[in-house]
């Protein structure tokens, strides 16, 4: 599922620029709407997945998502092309946020933050084949052979998902309190259940995973100038030949430094993993942006990629450890809408800056917003936690 986000993220602005003879911004517009789509199915997929179970939602939008794949065949004008990708992100955000919360379910939890770290890992292999893929599907300029690609894997990944198995279902409620570990958790749930009847938002989002999601947001606003105009940037310093090998790299440098990244999340506190991961991100952005070589170029998509690999896994860790286990759903869909709104806007205002100036201010400016992510992990998380330094400490969590 992933790999086809990543083809499509990578080959559509191509098309919209070659094909739909479309500019800068909208070839950002490309993924914005999409993304835009994934922001307005993630609040109800949380709570659809919390209520109705996670493998049933998880087919119901693996479905959806693979005739979204189906129907680009037949959007030949740029209209009815948004409005497909709009739907298509709707089903990914179903789909996606049912499968990572399943992730969540296998997974022990002294050992969340290694399990997720594995399951994110294969997100990062995806990122490596797919804009790899995207490039090669759209190498002749044939829409129908990008299009085929997708829907043939759209369609292996739900048959993969047909064949998830996962431990007995449990609502978002336990039906018997005696099932639980003691009456303070029920209580705990109870009251937290009430303070969501309350608040109509606190039905789609988990309150308790929106601070460290507004970091990933900020995050991913920054990262959303690599899948989107690293393509288009290789032209231009006309190092278009690596382009495939920069996000290659990228990926081997997250799955290598994996191992570590979960058992350090696992057994420190999470600020271990995010501000030396931060760092390296903003460095490598910086590299980017002054690059004129091959190996600058990819110089920067290792340190990038070690940055990268620390930080996302740890931000969806930490939305689901600071979570009640019965909205892991919620929790779920609450970090991937904040991170995708990022994404999405991200995709555009990068697209601008790009316009306006050119392809290197706009890493430049990634990286700034990088730098303000730091700042607002230390404002919304890392204080916050010092403050509560005293209360015993969970599994994995600081």
């Amino acid at each position: 599922m992933f790999m086809t986000f990543y083809i499509l993220a990578t080959a559509f602005p191509l098309y919209v620029r070659d094909s739909l003879h479309g500019d800068q911004q909208q070839m950002g517009l490309a993924i914005t709407v999409y993304v835009v789509g994934g922001v307005l199915g993630r609040p109800f997929s949380g709570l659809w997945v919390d209520r109705f179970g996670k493998k049933k939602m998880a087919v119901i939008g693996m479905v959806i998502f693979l005739l979204a794949c189906v129907s680009y065949f037949g959007a030949k004008g740029m209209v009815l092309f948004l409005i497909v990708r709009l739907l298509h992100g709707i089903s990914y955000a179903v789909a996606s946020t049912a499968t990572s919360t399943a992730a969540t379910v296998i997974i022990p939890t002294s050992r969340q933050g290694e399990g997720i770290g594995y399951f994110s890992m294969f997100m990062s292999i995806a990122m490596a084949i797919g804009p790899a893929l995207g490039l090669l599907l759209w190498k002749d300029h044939n829409i129908n052979v990008l299009l085929t690609g997708v829907s043939v894997i759209a369609a292996a990944s739900l048959i993969f998902t047909l064949g998830i198995r996962l431990p007995k279902e449990q609502n978002n409620q336990p039906t018997k309190p005696e099932q639980l570990a003691d009456v303070s958790t029920v209580q705990q749930q109870e009251q937290e259940s009430q303070n969501n009847k309350k608040r109509g938002w606190g039905k789609f989002l988990e309150p308790k995973a929106v601070p460290i999601s507004l970091v990933g947001f900020i995050l991913s606003f920054a990262y959303s100038s690599l899948s989107g105009f690293f393509a288009s940037f290789a032209e231009e310093i006309h190092q278009s030949n690596i382009t495939a090998l920069f996000f290659v790299v990228f990926a081997v440098m997250i799955v290598v430094s994996r191992p570590i990244v979960g058992k350090v999340f696992d057994n420190y506190r999470e600020h271990y993993l995010y501000y030396p991961g931060i760092a390296l991100f903003i460095v490598g952005m910086l590299v980017l942006s002054a690059a004129h070589s091959a190996f600058m170029v990819l110089l920067s998509a290792m340190v990038l990629g070690v940055g990268y690999g620390a930080l996302l896994p740890c931000f969806q860790t930490l939305a689901i450890k600071l979570s009640p286990a019965h909205r892991r759903g919620s929790a779920t869909g609450t970090f991937f809408l904040l991170f995708d709104l990022g994404y999405g806007f991200g995709s555009y205002f990068m697209g601008m800056i790009a316009s306006f100036t050119d392809y290197r201010v706009m890493y430049e400016g990634a990286g700034v917003v990088a730098l303000l992510s730091a700042v607002g992990y230390y404002i919304l998380h890392h204080r916050r936690q010092a403050k509560r330094s005293t209360l015993p400490r969970q599994a994995g969590v600081a």
